[in-house]
């Protein structure tokens, strides 16, 4: 699941093979752009903000690109067999030379002027692997809404850039709350390890192949994904539930007995 580190290792994949050659080949499969041509042009860079990709071009444009939940961007030696999912599912074609990378299954994917990055990205919090990072601003914007729930405080990107469900899951598993914990409720000597150990985890993982908060290849996730299995630390089954709106799914773990605070009833 694209988070923070993922995307930042696309980035820089896109970004070995692309930045600094010209373009031979563009191809952007939707209705939008389907017209858009930027054969010829050199790539200048490709950037990740939170869990958007920003592929800069001459000329002063920009490819915007987010992953969500399943997207991604592969990157092949030109000759080489495209392995990312059947062709319908291809959103983005650009190569040059030596290298073609394909973006499958993107939700976002726009062309815009680079002056205008803001419009997309300007609104998100610090960035956990970025330049921008200030823990005094993302602790604040946490803090705006001290009734919301954890979880749902931390997926908000306006607050913080970088964490999706995964993180969202081992952090609380890792501080000892549920995700549903008021965040103006999490206790003071929590609430400082919170931003730190965030960081911390996204840093060890951004040149990862496999993502891992138990400093471990197998078991690699603490709660994530292991519903009904039993909790690393004291055996007690794993439980699951969506939070938030549910106007987009949100799965969630926790450990009943090693975090405390509210949680949904079980199968709810």
């Amino acid at each position: 699941m694209p988070e923070g580190d993922t995307v930042r290792q696309a980035a820089n994949r896109l970004h070995r093979a692309l930045a600094g050659t010209v373009l031979t080949r563009s191809d952007l499969r939707v209705p939008r752009f389907a017209t858009a041509d930027l054969t010829g042009r050199t790539v200048l860079d490709v950037t990740p903000r939170g869990k958007h990709l920003l592929t800069r071009v001459e000329g002063g444009l920009t490819l915007h690109s987010h992953l969500r939940m399943d997207g991604s961007w592969r990157v092949y030696a030109n000759g080489q067999r495209w392995t990312g999912g059947p062709a319908h599912q291809i959103r983005a074609i650009l190569g040059n030379t030596d290298r073609t990378a394909v973006g499958y299954r993107l939700p976002v994917l726009e062309l815009l002027r680079t002056t205008d990055e803001d419009r997309v990205v300007g609104h998100l919090g610090p960035d956990l692997l970025g330049p921008d990072w200030d823990p005094s601003l993302a602790m604040a914007n946490l803090l705006r809404d001290p009734a919301l729930p954890l979880g749902e405080a931390l997926l908000d990107q306006r607050n913080l850039a970088g964490i999706g469900n995964v993180y969202k899951s081992e952090l609380c598993f890792l501080l000892g709350v549920t995700p549903w914990l008021p965040v103006g409720e999490l206790p003071a000597e929590r609430a400082a390890q919170l931003l730190r150990l965030a960081r911390k985890l996204l840093e060890y993982n951004r040149d990862r192949p496999v993502r891992s908060t138990t400093g471990r290849r197998d078991p690699n996730l603490f709660v994530y994904g292991r519903a009904a299995r039993p909790c690393l630390r004291c055996r007690a089954a794993v439980h699951r539930a969506d939070q938030g709106d549910r106007s987009r799914e949100r799965p969630t773990y926790w450990c009943p007995i090693c975090q405390q605070g509210p949680a949904p009833a079980p199968g709810s």
